[in-house]
């Protein structure tokens, strides 16, 4: 109830026109980002839970299989950034992808290490420094994986060398939605 009475005093100022507008705007910007259905998820792990082993440098230190469902109608192109946010030295991006084909629903499990894969798909160097997917593998303790997927209006023009934060600036303005998907893993 807290929240209601703090938003009616906030609007309070505004004339009921003015309220409705922004509730419109509200709204549509919700709708707008479409990403209230969109849903990424993995058939070898769950949300919030244990990255197996395998998808990992203790491991096989392959790429894990990701699905999902309800992009934009408007889409285009999907990108994918992974990273570790608990890492030592700050955030640790562990997959950059981009121009994954509108049409896709799917990354398969061990996908090939290297700057075009066959649909189309770019991807970029991490902070290993080099191409593809690079597994979890923290120093210590449990960390934190994200695995965010965009929904975007455009395919997207970059070198293998992007970086998460080229291709963070290339997608500016582009997104129609993002869904994530967060994984922990912490070493034997």
């Amino acid at each position: 109830m807290r929240c209601r009475e703090a938003l009616e005093e906030t609007m309070a100022p505004f004339g009921v026109g003015m309220r409705l507008a922004i509730a419109v705007g509200l709204v549509a910007l919700l709708v707008g980002a479409g990403g209230v259905d969109m849903e990424l998820k993995s058939q070898s792990f769950q949300a919030g839970e244990m990255i197996p082993p395998k998808y990992t440098c203790d491991g096989q230190d392959i790429s894990p299989p990701l699905h999902w469902s309800d992009p934009p109608a408007e889409t285009i192109s999907f990108a994918l950034i992974s990273n570790d946010p608990d890492a030592p030295v700050g955030t640790w991006v562990h997959w950059v992808m981009w121009n994954i084909p509108g049409s896709a629903r799917v990354l398969d499990e061990n996908l090939p290490k290297t700057a075009s894969l066959p649909n189309g798909t770019k991807q970029g160097t991490t902070d290993f420094r080099r191409i593809g997917y690079g597994g979890p593998c923290p120093p210590s303790g449990i960390h934190r994986y994200f695995f965010k997927l965009y929904a975007l209006d455009m395919a997207l023009e970059l070198p293998a060398s992007t970086t998460k934060k080229d291709l963070e600036k290339a997608m500016q303005g582009h997104i129609l939605a993002q869904t994530e998907l967060m994984g922990t893993y912490r070493r034997r």
